[in-house]
């Protein structure tokens, strides 16, 4: 591929396609603060305040788009994850591999950082690559991950966080005060679900040294949960999360049989299909009563089908970046977890954000059946999630939310990501939400009122969440 003649790619109106476009982004969306209530960023890294080195630490080390990216386009794993490439040799790598990403999100996400944290115009190719890599690199040698979340006015990142996490780093961060972004934990449950697993006994041994309780029998299980919540809870902790990435049940079950599925899983006994889903249905009421108590708001990330590729599981681990889009039913394990929550009056705030993008009016549908007065939108319709939080995706989610829900009471967007370099893309969805709004202006669908669209525009980036998750409390 011949080498991309042009700078200044990213403009001032980028994605804005008419002038109430432009005027909704720049007067209302532009300055706002970010609320990134759900991301992988290391609490550690922000609290050791660190310069983030280089930029290929900081885009490629953690990024699973981009090593798919270069995947598709031949590269060597060598020069993706392998360690006997030096990092400046996967950035020129990740180099080559931009050119081909037209079209594709990653050309845009590359741009807008490179525009936002650097300064930089230039398209990233062979031929650019050098000069990149240095600029980029002497601004990351001198800015430490909180700088970084400081520069994008990132007011909140909720990480996601083990229930057996000391919050070593997150206190830290709070009791310092001399940090522009609040850190905040999220409690995400995944590891006490997986009690098929072989490593669950030693997982419930580190659980119970956790809150200083040895776990017999489900008693004590629940004791320590209940510890950990709370423990979670004073530390700032408004949200929890669950992502298991397999079809899900809710079956019924007694108290009584809960016990004795768990006491023989922790005799060492295999569990059949049935009782597994037995003993999560369990969890997945009791978990979710308790965040009804606390006022946390749930989600659910639902829908990938994990660790597709074996070899490269073996040859790098897990998270190696072959997980896709599953083709799970959803609906009836929805219905029956909120139906049996909120029949109890039971029912916690709940996000949930489907992988599957043939599911976007399931979910839509299934979250306005349990509506109520406790506060507008409580349960919300997530952002498009994964291989959905691009513009095709973003479009149909907010698209299929209109129509099925109210787009105004909206909490907006995250980044779900794990490098400090992500966060324009709040301001791609922006972009695109506004964008997307002035085209119905354009086609008399709604009101040309700008100003009144321009406050629904900041709910929806910016005051819904802060309405919504209540971090202050």
């Amino acid at each position: 591929m011949g080498v991309i003649n042009s700078e200044g790619f990213i403009t001032d109106n980028f994605l804005l396609q008419s002038k109430v476009a432009v005027e909704l982004y720049h007067n209302y969306a532009k300055d706002l603060p970010i609320i990134d209530y759900h991301n992988h960023l290391s609490a550690k890294k922000i609290a050791e305040k660190k310069p983030v080195k280089n930029i290929t630490k900081a885009w490629l080390k953690e990024d699973h788009y981009k090593w798919r990216g270069m995947r598709a386009n031949g590269v060597e794993e060598v020069f993706i994850t392998g360690s006997k490439s030096s990092d400046k040799e996967k950035f020129l790598k990740w180099a080559e591999t931009v050119p081909y990403t037209l079209r594709n999100p990653l050309f845009h996400w590359t741009h807008l950082e490179l525009k936002r944290y650097f300064n930089i115009d230039k398209i990233l190719q062979p031929s650019t690559a050098e000069v990149i890599y240095e600029q980029a690199n002497s601004i990351l040698e001198q800015k430490t991950p909180a700088q970084l979340l400081e520069q994008m006015k990132v007011e909140v990142v909720c990480t996601t966080d083990d229930p057996c996490d000391d919050l070593k780093y997150h206190r830290q961060i709070a009791e310092s005060g001399n940090y522009y972004t609040k850190v905040l934990p999220t409690f995400r449950s995944d590891e006490l679900f997986f009690i098929q697993k072989e490593e669950f006994l030693a997982y419930l041994d580190k659980l119970g040294k956790s809150a200083a309780i040895k776990i017999n029998t489900l008693d004590d299980f629940l004791e320590v949960i209940d510890a950990r919540i709370l423990f979670f809870n004073t530390n700032g902790c408004r949200l929890s999360d669950f992502g298991v990435g397999e079809a899900l049940k809710i079956e019924d079950h007694t108290t009584k049989e809960i016990m004795l599925i768990f006491d023989k899983r922790v005799n060492g006994e295999q569990l059949s299909a049935t009782e597994i889903d037995k003993y999560r249905s369990f969890l997945f009421f009791y978990l979710g009563k308790k965040y009804h108590q606390y006022n946390w708001v749930q989600q659910y990330h639902l829908g990938p089908i994990r660790n597709n590729n074996s070899y490269l599981v073996k040859e790098i681990g897990l998270d190696a970046g072959c997980d896709s889009i599953g083709d799970f039913p959803m609906a009836e394990f929805m219905s029956k977890l909120f139906n049996t929550l909120n029949s109890q009056n039971k029912l916690a705030k709940t996000i949930t954000y489907n992988l599957n993008p043939a599911q976007n009016e399931v979910f839509a549908t299934m979250m306005g059946n349990f509506q109520n007065a406790d506060i507008p939108g409580k349960m919300q319709w997530g952002s498009g999630w994964w291989f959905l939080d691009q513009k095709d995706g973003m479009e149909k989610q907010l698209n299929a939310l209109s129509n099925m829900g109210l787009l105004s009471r909206f909490v907006g967007m995250l980044t779900d990501s794990r490098s400090f370099l992500s966060f324009p893309r709040h301001e791609y969805f922006r972009r695109i939400l506004c964008n997307l709004i002035a085209q119905d202006v354009k086609e008399g669908l709604v009101p040309n009122d700008v100003e009144f669209l321009g406050k629904m525009v900041q709910d929806i980036c910016y005051t819904n969440a802060v309405n919504y998750f209540n971090f202050n409390a």
